[in-house]
């Protein structure tokens, strides 16, 4: 899998690590933006496909 790093402000970095660790939603960092990123990509398409800019496949 790629590793790619990313510059992130502190305030939305301790909001994520609210939702990382053994009390939170996510295993890890990687994990909670990694469904992040998916989620997003998924509300995009589904932004294309109302406007009609994605191909049905």
């Amino acid at each position: 899998m790629p590793k790619i790093s990313v510059e992130v402000p502190a305030e939305l970095l301790q909001d994520l690590d609210d939702h990382v660790g053994e009390d939170g939603k996510f295993v890890n960092r990687s994990e909670a933006i990694r469904a992040s990123i998916r989620k997003t990509l998924d509300l995009l398409d589904e932004i294309d496909q109302r406007q009609g800019r994605l191909d049905d496949e």
